[in-house]
């Protein structure tokens, strides 16, 4: 019933990580079905703060405790002997949705409040105000203290107006695509398989709302990773693939909407997708958008009339935002 164990190479150069093939395990575990926050509504959350904290907790999903009498079911073996684990640890089905849990109960009180938030082990605090900002750092800090949890020095950014957190750049009033994930689109080589295709969507996909039309840009690659294609690589696929680079060194910017001002929503459909784009004023009198919306017809809405199609679109931009 053991499970295998192994090391894996860390980002930082020189260090591994141990780890765990918890797959049989897995398998037979019932999924923990405790919902982690969407990062698009973390996100929507920001739209005042002007001061930003970041946090990162040391050590994790080990920071939970596995329950008595359990532990022997995480056991992992080695050239060393056996071990029966006595945290949790990664590569359990549940630590993801389990961690949440737990931060959510250590922190809940002040995502209430609104001016924290949480996804697992990365913790942003975000004020208008500096003496707010210092007030609610302290509070932060105090209850971690309380709850016996650690951080990582280098890990953690304090007091700052620009803040890197999950995969995005925020600033105040604004989010932007991270620049060190796109470091490497402009040389990344055009995809010799379909695990190679689904690799670049993979990417691309995280970072849509940015991106207007993406669906009907993308399709010539998305139609390559269907099942029973055989991989051809043709000059649409080509264009696909250069247009979203293109697109992605720009580095578009989205403005954070305020919901308590008026949204104009734009969309527009073509035999094969339909898009939308939501956009409101700034403060210099100029519309900007806050996010794309798009989608690829199927084979039955490909053949809706196309006043149809541009319904559709109307009614899945006012759906979704």
């Amino acid at each position: 019933m053991a499970s295998p164990f192994f090391f894996v190479g860390k980002k930082e150069k020189g260090k591994l990580r141990p780890t765990q093939d918890y797959r049989r395990l897995n398998h037979g575990t019932i999924k923990n079905a405790y919902p982690l926050p969407l990062v698009s509504d973390l996100i929507d959350k920001l739209k005042d703060a002007q001061i930003f904290l970041k946090l990162d907790l040391h050590n994790g999903y080990n920071n939970v405790q596995i329950k008595d009498g359990d532990q022997w079911k995480a056991a992992f073996k080695t050239n060393r002997g056996l071990f029966e684990p006595t945290v949790m640890f990664f590569g359990l089905m549940n630590s993801p949705t389990t961690f949440q849990a737990f931060m959510d109960d250590v922190l809940g009180d002040f995502m209430a409040e609104g001016w924290c938030l949480v996804y697992m082990d990365n913790i942003l605090i975000y004020s208008e105000t500096e003496d707010q900002h210092r007030d609610r750092t302290i509070r932060l800090l105090q209850r971690l203290k309380e709850q016996d949890l650690y951080l990582k020095p280098h890990k953690c950014k304090f007091d700052v107006r620009e803040i890197d957190f999950l995969g995005l750049i925020i600033r105040p009033g604004e989010i932007a695509m991270d620049r060190t994930k796109l470091s490497g689109i402009s040389e990344w080589p055009a995809p010799t398989t379909v695990t190679g295709v689904r690799s670049f969507t993979r990417f691309t996909n995280f970072y849509r709302k940015f991106i207007g039309n993406y669906s009907a840009i993308a399709k010539p690659l998305y139609d390559l990773t269907k099942k029973g294609v055989q991989f051809k690589w043709t000059g649409a696929c080509e264009a696909a693939f250069q247009t979203l680079k293109r697109r992605f060194q720009k580095q578009p910017v989205l403005r954070l909407p305020d919901p308590k001002r008026p949204f104009i929503i734009e969309t527009d459909a073509s035999k094969w997708a339909s898009g939308g784009v939501l956009r409101q004023q700034g403060p210099d009198g100029e519309l900007h958008p806050c996010g794309y919306i798009s989608h690829a017809f199927d084979a039955a809405e490909q053949n809706y009339e196309i006043y149809d199609r541009e319904l559709f679109a109307i009614v899945r931009a006012l759906e979704t935002w």
